[in-house]
């Protein structure tokens, strides 16, 4: 009774969070989808495309159900999962993401959260692993990329939301004072405090009595 429990709740938040993810493509322009957000090139329509492949290898391969859709070898991998080329439609990385669920929850519905998986990139002694960690791992990974994802929305055009029926108006006044309250607390925050100044780094400078334009920090005397 507990495993039927555990797993459907593991499967309920995986099949929530695989949804809120492609959401995040929803309105964007090809550009959008697939540029450079960050400083490493982390894309919006690139998590699809990694999140759909992770999940096609943990619920394929590790069980002896091998996906039906064409993956590189694991040892191979070299990022490519992780961006869209101009070749590769976001239907067809959409697509691919939506088979692969279909896939997994076969794999996810046939077997007991006991049944013996083998995760050959995992070390030693882990390799050796069951359907329940691999859905914990998945839903995991289903959960950070998502929320990656969500940050890098709300950096294009303020949207926000795990779905669009919970989505709200954007009031960019009440926006705009929340983080002008929060701005506010964090100078505040910096400012120096019974004879501390507070640095960038963390680190307290304490103010000389003696001398008021220096200032000990750890064993070294500031100027």
């Amino acid at each position: 009774m507990i495993d039927e429990f555990a797993k459907d709740n593991l499967h309920g938040r995986l099949r929530r969070d695989r949804e809120a993810l492609l959401w995040k493509l929803d309105g964007l322009s090809e550009y959008d989808a697939r540029r450079p957000l960050t400083a490493s090139g982390t894309n919006l329509l690139g998590l699809v495309k990694h999140v759909a492949t992770v999940e096609a290898r943990y619920f394929g391969e590790v069980f002896d159900r091998p996906s039906p859709e064409p993956l590189p070898r694991w040892q191979d991998s070299d990022g490519s999962d992780l961006w869209a080329t101009e070749d590769e439609t976001r239907d067809q990385i959409t697509g691919f993401y939506r088979r692969t669920w279909e896939h997994s929850d076969v794999t996810i519905n046939a077997l007991p959260l006991d049944a013996p998986g083998h995760v050959p990139w995992w070390p030693a002694p882990h390799a050796d692993t069951n359907l329940f960690a691999v859905m914990v791992h998945v839903l995991g990974e289903s959960i950070r990329h998502a929320g990656h994802a969500d940050i890098l929305r709300e950096g294009i055009d303020g949207r926000t939301g795990l779905r669009a029926e919970h989505e709200k108006r954007i009031d960019e006044e009440a926006r705009a004072a929340h983080c002008a309250k929060i701005e506010q607390a964090a100078r505040s925050a910096q400012r120096p405090r019974g004879g501390e100044v507070r640095t960038i780094d963390g680190m307290s400078d304490r103010r000389d009595p003696k001398n008021s334009g220096s200032a000990t920090h750890g064993a070294h005397t500031v100027g």
